[in-house]
C-alpha cells in the first residue's frame, strides 16, 4: 500500500482550484529536479537514489553492520545536522525513542557531537566504562567543529582501550569519497569509509551511507526502507497531481501566500519525535532563506494539546497543521473495566487505545479547523521500514518543489556558515584575528 495526502475541510481556507493554477509551476519545478536543472541542481542526487545508489557500498555497509553487532555492545555515531538526525529519527520510529534501554540482541546507538555539552559528553563516557564499542564518524570535511571535538574524545577512548591498530577496526568513517580532512585521516589509518555522496546534501542523506550504517546496526532492513522510497520515486515520477508530493507542495505553498508563515507539524506517536526534527531540517533548511519561507515547527499529540494546544486553538491566526498518521500500532491494548469506575471512565472499557487515539485526532481536526487552522493529513499503511522509505522520500520530494515554488535554492544553507565564522573568530581560530577583535569589542559593549 501506499502513503497518502489528504486535506480537510482545506476549502474554507483556500481558493479553489488552486492547483489548476500551480500545475504550470509544479510542472517546472518537478522538471527541475528529475533533470538537476534547476539552482542548485549538482545536490540532486537523491532524486534518483533509490534507483541508482551503490550495490557494492550497500553490501560494504550490510557487513560492516554485521561486524559492528557482533563485536560491540554500543555504537557511537558522531555526526551534527543531516549527519545523525534522519538516523535516528528512523531507529527511534520504527524500533523505539527508548531503544538503548530496551532488551535487544543489537548494540546500544549514541549520537554524539551534535552540540558542545561536556555533561552530555561525559554521560555518554560513562556509559561505555566496561563495554565494548565502535564509532561511525559521519562528516564531509572532517572540520565541522562539534562531530571533530567529539570524535577526538571517544577516539581516544577506543585507542586506550584496544590499542591503535584494533581501535582502527572499530572506526567507520563516512566522508567524502576523495578529499578532505577526514578522508585524509582515515585512508592513512586505514579506516573503513563510505561515501557521502557529492550530489547529496546532508539534509538529503539519510538514504545514503551517512544514515544506512546506523539504521542497519539497530537491525532494520536497509532493504526494505530503500524499496519504499524507491516505490515513491517512482510515485513521484509522474508530471501531475497524482504524485503525491505535488499535493503537499501545493497545498503547503497556498496557504503561505495567505498568510500561513508556520507549519506545524504533528505526530500521536512518541516515536515520531526525532522524524519530525529531521523533518524540521530539511524544511528550515531549504526554504528559509531570501527572506522567505514557512517556519517549520512540531508538536507530540496528544501531550501537547496540554501545552501548546491553547496557542494553536486561539492564538494569532499565523500558522497549519501537517498531521502525520502512522497507521495500527503494533501493540493491542484495551481498557480495562474498574468494577468503582471512580474516574468514569467505564464507558471505555474494552476499548483499543487506537481506537481513542483517533477519535481524540479527529476531534482536534474538528476543533482546530474551526478555530482557523487548516490542517493536511500525510498517512502512511504502517510502520514498516518500507512505509517510512516512502514517508522520507515523499517529503524529500516535496520540499525540493516547494522550494522552486517559492524561488530559492533548496539546496543550500549560506546562512547556516555566519554562526560558524563568528565562533571560529571568538575561539581564536587562526585567521580569524580582526574579526576577533572587532565582535569581542561588540560584546563588551552588549554584555
Amino acid at each position: 500500500m501506499m502513503l497518502d495526502v489528504k486535506s480537510f475541510q482545506l476549502q474554507s481556507f483556500l481558493p479553489l482550484p488552486y492547483e489548476e493554477v500551480l500545475a504550470p509551476r509544479l510542472k517546472r519545478a518537478h522538471e527541475k529536479l528529475q533533470s538537476g536543472s534547476g539552482a542548485g541542481g549538482e545536490f540532486t542526487g537523491w532524486v534518483h537514489l533509490p534507483r541508482d545508489y551503490d550495490r557494492e557500498e550497500f553490501a560494504r555497509i550490510q557487513a560492516a553492520a554485521s561486524r559492528i553487532r557482533a563485536n560491540s555492545q554500543a555504537l557511537v555515531v558522531i555526526g551534527i545536522g543531516g549527519s545523525y538526525l534522519g538516523a535516528r529519527g528512523v531507529i527511534e520510529c520504527l524500533c523505539s525513542p527508548n531503544y538503548n534501554q530496551k532488551k535487544k540482541d543489537t548494540p546500544n546507538i549514541y549520537f554524539m557531537g551534535n552540540g558542545l555539552s561536556a555533561d552530555a559528553m561525559e554521560e555518554v563516557l560513562e556509559f561505555l566504562e566496561g563495554v565494548d564499542f565502535s564509532i561511525n564518524v559521519i562528516s564531509k570535511s572532517g572540520t565541522t567543529t562539534e562531530p571533530a571535538v567529539a570524535f577526538r574524545f571517544f577516539r581516544e577512548v577506543l585507542e586506550k582501550k584496544y590499542g591503535r591498530e584494533e581501535a582502527g577496526k572499530r572506526i567507520y568513517a563516512t566522508t567524502d569519497k576523495a578529499r578532505g580532512a577526514l578522508k585524509t585521516l582515515a585512508d592513512a589509518e586505514g579506516w573503513e569509509t563510505f561515501v557521502v555522496p557529492d550530489a547529496v546534501g546532508g539534509r538529503y542523506s539519510v538514504l545514503s551511507a551517512v544514515g544506512l550504517l546506523p539504521i542497519a546496526v539497530a537491525g532494520i532492513s536497509i532493504e526494505e526502507l530503500m524499496q519504499g522510497a524507491a516505490d515513491m520515486m517512482e510515485v513521484c515520477a509522474n508530471p501531475s497531481f497524482d504524485c503525491l508530493a505535488w499535493r503537499y507542495a501545493a497545498a503547503r505553498y497556498e496557504l503561505y501566500e495567505a498568510g500561513r508563515a508556520i507549519e506545524v507539524l504533528a505526530c500521536y506517536d512518541p516515536a515520531f519525535r526525532f522524524m519530525s526534527e529531521w523533518w524540521k531540517q530539511l524544511y528550515g533548511e531549504s526554504e528559509g532563506k531570501d527572506g522567505k519561507g514557512i517556519f517549520p515547527a512540531s508538536v507530540d499529540f496528544t501531550a501537547d494539546l496540554h501545552s501548546m494546544g491553547q496557542y494553536i486553538q486561539q492564538g494569532r491566526r499565523i500558522m497549519f497543521e501537517t498531521v502525520v498518521r502512522l497507521g495500527s500500532s503494533h501493540a493491542r491494548l484495551t481498557v480495562p473495566k474498574d468494577a468503582l469506575d471512580g474516574d468514569g471512565l467505564n464507558f471505555l472499557a474494552g476499548a483499543d487505545m487506537d481506537y481513542i487515539r483517533d477519535r481524540a485526532m479527529e476531534g482536534t481536526l474538528l476543533a482546530h479547523t474551526e478555530g482557523g487552522v487548516p490542517n493536511l493529513i500525510v498517512e502512511t499503511s504502517g510502520r514498516t521500514p518500507a512505509d517510512l522509505g516512502q514517508l522520507i522520500y515523499f517529503f524529500e520530494y516535496a520540499c525540493g518543489l516547494s522550494g522552486y515554488l517559492l524561488g530559492v535554492n533548496p539546496f543550500d544553507q549560506p546562512g547556516v556558515e555566519a554562526y560558524k565564522k563568528n565562533m571560529f573568530a571568538l575561539l581564536g581560530k587562526p585567521g580569524y584575528e580582526d574579526q576577533k577583535a572587532r565582535l569581542e569589542a561588540k560584546l563588551k559593549a552588549q554584555l
